[in-house]
């Protein structure tokens, strides 16, 4: 069989954007997602070689944001189970609906994640000053997290909010991993005490674990929905764009490539509405 250009260049492209801007600024699935659409491939097709295909691109975010993460390792052990077993209900939930469900279903979560790019500098800010406000409180300046801090959260009640947030976002995540971590943000945010780049590092570490065990439950559940040249060319996209995001993260303009995202987003939204 004979393969175009495009049916190369196309993934690899879709991947790249999506690994350098889910570490820059997240929601990079929303650009790779209508981009493989572009090349005829159906939702539910282009969604599950997302998910398997952006996980080396989240490996590069997890490693730019080490430092950090191995200071959170408590709250990390408090989290991390919870976003796993989500990502398994919500990748059992894609699998148990006949593709006409998610087609149906897609162009509205894509408006929803492209609302929430939209209002992600809203939330980090209202992130930031709260921290801000808290540290001035306090009569200290805004540093992180307090090492040893069993969960970074101020109550018990707090705790539980999180953990429970964590579970239901994973379950999103293993549905449709578009936005999840700009959620988790939110959630997080203002339910505990981390600082952004704290917030940042544990959601690329969440993107990376629910994605990766979503596609465990697929390759179990459901190995004939995988395009494995399709979510291979993916990969090695997102592998590249995941180096470039990781090593560029603090030099890129977040702004430029959430507009970029925003634009995308409501193109695709508007494109599978109306035909």
């Amino acid at each position: 069989m004979t393969i175009d250009a495009a049916q190369l260049a196309v993934p690899l492209a879709a991947g790249f954007l999506a690994g350098a801007i889910n570490v820059v600024v997240g929601a990079g699935t929303l650009v790779s997602f209508p981009l493989l659409l572009l090349t005829g491939q159906a939702p539910l097709t282009a969604t599950v070689a997302n998910t398997i295909g952006i996980i080396p691109g989240s490996l590069s975010g997890v490693a730019a944001y080490r430092r950090e993460l191995s200071s959170l390792r408590a709250t990390v052990r408090t989290l991390l189970p919870a976003s796993v077993a989500g990502g398994i209900v919500g990748a059992l939930i894609l699998l148990s609906f006949p593709a006409r469900v998610f087609t149906s279903v897609v162009p509205w979560l894509v408006a929803v994640g492209t609302l929430l790019v939209v209002l992600g500098p809203w939330v980090r800010g209202r992130v930031a000053s709260r921290r801000i406000g808290a540290a001035t409180a306090a009569g200290g300046p805004a540093h992180g997290t307090p090492e040893g801090h069993a969960t970074a959260f101020p109550s018990t009640t707090a705790l539980a909010t999180g953990v429970g947030g964590a579970f239901l976002l994973g379950a999103y995540g293993g549905y449709f991993s578009a936005a999840q971590g700009i959620l988790l943000i939110g959630v997080l945010g203002m339910l505990s005490r981390l600082q952004i780049q704290e917030l940042n590092a544990i959601k690329n570490l969440t993107v990376l674990a629910v994605n990766l065990i979503a596609a465990v439950v697929i390759v179990v559940h459901s190995p004939g929905l995988i395009d494995w040249p399709l979510a291979g060319l993916v990969g090695v996209g997102s592998s590249l764009g995941g180096l470039v995001g990781g090593r560029f993260a603090r030099r890129l303009s977040a702004g430029a490539l959430r507009g970029f995202v925003v634009v995308v987003g409501v193109a695709t939204t508007l494109v599978m509405l109306l035909r």
